[in-house]
This record gives C-alpha cells, structure tokens and sequence, in this order.
C-alpha cells in the first residue's frame, strides 16, 4: 500500500484552516491519549480541539487517570461503543493489547483514525504519525555529532516493547553504527515518565563517574534527566524527543542540547481532519506522515509559539495530491 506522504513548517502552525466543507454538521468524535502528564499528549489534545472548533464539530476525551493503563483504556473504549460518536481517534497504550479494541469498534461501526502509534490490526481509516526511526535516527545522530564522535552516552527508554520506543531506539542503534568511539554505558526503561527517568539518572550517575550524553527517547524523561544532573552537580549533553513547549524552554535555558520534533500539536489537528474528512465522504489518505526535523539552538525560535497562537493548518496546504 502506497502511503501519500505530507510536508510542514513550523510556520505553518499559525496557518488558519481551510473548513473541508462549508457544512457544519456537529459531528462527534471521540479522541484517546495515553496520560495526563505527558506534554506531548496535552498538545495532542489542544490540536485536536483547534481542529475541531474551526471544523464545528465536537470533541470528547479520554485519558486513563493511570498514566499508560491497559486495561482503563479498553474500559473506555467500551464506554464509548455505548456512546456511539460518529467517529474515533486513537492513540493505544498499548499497540498489541489495544488490537480486540479496534476490532469492537470495527463491529459497532465506528470509523477509527490511528494517531501516533501504528495499530497494524482492524480496519483504520489512516494512520496519522511521524516515522519515530527516522526522528530516532537524527536525534541520535546530532547528539553523538555534538560529542565529537566519542565519550560515554546511556539510553532512557520508554515503555518496553512499546512500538514508538522500540523505533527510537532501533533509530539510535543505526545512528551509533557511525560512531565506533562512542561507548553506551547503560540503556535502561523509564516508562516515559520524568519522574522514573530522574530515579534512573540518579542511580546512573552513581555508578559511572563520566556520562557525556544521554539519549532519552522522549522530553519527559529528558526533563528528569536535566533535573537529576543539576542535583548531582554533573553534567552531560541531553537529547530527548517530542519536541514539547518545556523541551523548547530548555533549549532555549541552555539545559537541553535538542529534541526531535514528532508535531504533536499537528497530529492532533490531522487525526480529527481526517475523523471528519471521512464523515463527510472527503478523501482521506490511508497515512499521514510528518517528516523527522531536530530542534536545537539554532531553530529554536521558530518553534517557540505559544498554545494559545497555535492553529491547525488547512489540510490541503499539507497533504500532497
């Protein structure tokens, strides 16, 4: 299957958004994110709710009080096939355990638009995402290049086996293959959260006397990192991807060498789009895909745009033809 791919800029946030029908139909639909306290899930949403304001129809969320939660989500899930919206997006905890989910929604009719991580079961509507082995690939790259070539690194991962980590992870494995003098001291799990990452920086910085960079695969675990290093006293050239408004800020802070940019903010407005474009018998491409793009000191300005002047762009000035 031959996925349409799309271009963006960052100026393209404060694009306004071209309504893809001139009818408003108070459509409702459903979106699911992972946690409450990943920022990047918090964009996921804003985008969500800029797109469906400008678009006239109804957003509802749903989000497990326990961050990551299998089985709350498939409860959720239930409660909304009893709801019956006129469609849903979906972002799975889990992307294995989340499969007889889709299938439900699948048997009660319920369109389903994929956003982030790629369910490869049931019947989807379009993925809407960023290829995290290629963002994996040049995070990875421009930290180790900001090391000189060398040193000592250690990896925070994410969720085990989840698939977003698992491609991040893959991506920085390519990007070491150019780098034989970098040595990774340790690759530990975090679970995505700050808190968890700080724990796990402290007992690393106890146990290795020279860390020169760290790869976290995303920016709340970097911002435990940073909070474990300036505790320590040490210092290290962290990395961390999503590229969430507190990575921005810590960029900009000098504390934060980058982020990969995963467009948060625009998946949320992409995966409604594509809920509704589909409602309204538009045409829907069965991927969204955002290209992989750095943010560091050099572009971080152009980043630096605050929620309330953030507006989904028009589907028809990012998707291709």
């Amino acid at each position: 299957m031959n996925a349409k791919k799309i271009s963006t800029a960052a100026t393209l946030l404060v694009a306004a958004l071209v309504p893809v029908t001139g009818m408003a139909n108070n459509e409702r639909i459903a979106v699911f994110t992972k946690n409450q306290t990943n920022p990047f899930f918090q964009y996921v949403r804003l985008g969500a709710d800029s797109a469906a304001a400008q678009l006239n129809v109804k957003v509802q969320h749903y989000i497990p009080t326990k961050p990551d939660s299998i089985p709350e989500q498939l409860s959720q899930v239930e409660d909304v096939i009893v709801r019956k919206p006129d469609a849903v997006v979906f972002i799975p905890v889990d992307n294995k355990a989340m499969v007889p989910a889709i299938t439900k929604l699948n048997a009660a009719g319920i369109p389903v638009v994929n956003v982030t991580d790629r369910i490869e079961s049931g019947r989807i509507v379009s993925f809407v995402g960023a290829d995290d082995f290629t963002l994996g690939v040049e995070t990875a790259r421009y930290l180790l290049k900001s090391l000189g070539g060398k040193g000592n690194v250690v990896v925070i991962e994410g969720v085990k086996a989840a698939l977003s980590s698992t491609n991040r992870l893959r991506g920085f494995r390519k990007a070491l293959e150019e780098f034989p003098e970098v040595k990774v001291l340790a690759s530990q799990p975090a679970n995505n959260q700050r808190l968890q990452a700080l724990q796990v920086m402290e007992n690393l910085l106890q146990t290795h006397q020279k860390i020169d960079g760290v790869f976290a695969v995303n920016d709340a675990m970097a911002t435990g990192v940073i909070e474990a290093l300036e505790a320590a006293k040490r210092k290290s050239v962290v990395v961390g991807i999503n590229g969430t408004k507190e990575a921005i800020e810590a960029i900009k802070a000098g504390k934060l060498a980058a982020t990969g940019d995963y467009k948060s903010f625009l998946q949320g407005c992409f995966g409604v789009m594509a809920a509704v474009r589909e409602l309204r018998k538009l045409p829907v491409p069965s991927e969204v895909a955002f290209p992989a793009a750095v943010i560091e000191s050099t572009n971080v300005n152009t980043y630096d745009v605050g929620p309330d002047q953030l507006k989904c762009p028009s589907w028809e000035s990012i998707v291709s033809k």
